[in-house]
């Protein structure tokens, strides 16, 4: 079963159990899937499906920044309910080893020395780690690697 098919299976279980708020959640994913399919005049694959998601996640991480500015904790709990339905559909995460060993395999790989070398461990680590770790933290720990 692909991920648009385990997504569309669950707005079906959503629909019947009237569970509005995951229901909801759902169809704004399948909708911003769809939405790329129909601008990008292709059909999505797993990976590509991934990353919808991610800028989903990524964009509700932002909103909730913004709520907890403007004292709204309602609004910023409702986010946060979303990102964890959203993060269901993701892989399993990387720990933090993994990810150092991912990160210390592609500073060898690379021969990467300075932070000018960062794109290209950046694009080593991010093929071997997309949808299974936040990108912002990889980078992050790259930078502090390469000593930046």
């Amino acid at each position: 079963m692909t991920l648009k098919e385990r997504i569309t299976e669950d707005m079906k279980a959503a629909m019947r159990a009237s569970d509005k708020e995951s229901l909801s959640t759902i169809r704004m994913a399948q909708a911003a899937i769809k939405q790329r399919e129909i601008d990008e005049r292709i059909s999505l694959d797993d990976a590509q499906t991934i990353a919808v998601i991610e800028k989903m996640i990524k964009q509700r991480r932002e909103s909730i920044l913004q709520f907890e500015k403007g004292n709204r904790e309602d609004l910023a709990a409702i986010e946060r309910r979303e990102i964890n339905l959203l993060q269901a559909y993701l892989p399993e995460q990387l720990s933090e080893a993994e990810l150092d060993r991912i990160i210390q395999d592609a500073l060898a790989s690379s021969g990467a020395s300075s932070m000018k070398d960062m794109g290209k461990v950046m694009g080593i680590v991010k093929a071997k780690a997309a949808g299974r770790t936040d990108m912002g933290v990889a980078s992050a720990r790259i930078k502090r690697a390469l000593g930046g």
